[in-house]
């Protein structure tokens, strides 16, 4: 019987590690039937790495060019998007190598983040966010709308647009419907960064 059971928790903690990315929480562990001591013997035996408080990855797991990405996903509850200068380097539509993990939220998300993340909160719409393996990011539009209302250069946010039109993802048009959505200096600095990249397209 324990044999049997043994064998059940380990399917049902696969069938979380699965989904997301080969990472899994302690919580989830536990549901899945690994109390507190069996966590701290697989952590200690190396059949689960510790990545952070609360959250591991089997061993065996195969790393991505994502990790950070979706252990942070992870850390949400799964809420989580990544945006922001982030979801730039993701679409590769900018030069800009964030120093941190920039995630958009919903607002009533009361978790705190850790030194390494920049969290936003506020509610996308379908529309506005693409599924990645294991993790989502705002679409290109978005995440350009995004950093014009943060403290990135107008030159990057014309560099982003640049590679954006350049790679297919979007037409310089779709950015002046955007206008719409913004208001004040946001509205302003995309202008006057699709302004500078029809320049250099």
């Amino acid at each position: 019987m324990a044999k049997r059971d043994s064998q059940d928790a380990r399917r049902r903690l696969y069938e979380f590690a699965v989904s997301q990315g080969g990472y899994f929480t302690a919580a989830q562990a536990r549901a899945a039937g690994y109390p507190k001591q069996l966590q701290h013997y697989h952590a200690a035996r190396g059949n689960w790495v510790r990545e952070d408080r609360g959250i591991y990855r089997l061993w065996e797991w195969p790393r991505s060019g994502y990790e950070d990405l979706v252990l942070w996903t992870v850390w949400s509850g799964g809420v989580a998007v990544v945006s922001h200068q982030s979801a730039m380097a993701v679409h590769d539509i900018s030069d800009l190598m964030p120093a941190k993990i920039h995630l958009t939220v919903p607002p009533g998300f009361r978790k705190k983040p850790p030194a390494a993340i920049v969290l936003y909160r506020g509610r996308l719409t379908e529309h506005e966010v693409e599924q990645r393996d294991w993790f989502r990011v705002t679409t290109p539009l978005r995440t350009l709308m995004d950093v014009a209302q943060v403290a990135i250069s107008i030159e990057h946010i014309a560099r982003g647009i640049q590679d954006a039109v350049r790679k297919g993802l979007l037409a310089d048009r779709h950015i002046e419907t955007a206008f719409e959505a913004l208001e004040g200096p946001a509205a302003e600095r995309l202008h006057h960064a699709l302004m500078e990249a029809r320049r250099g397209i």
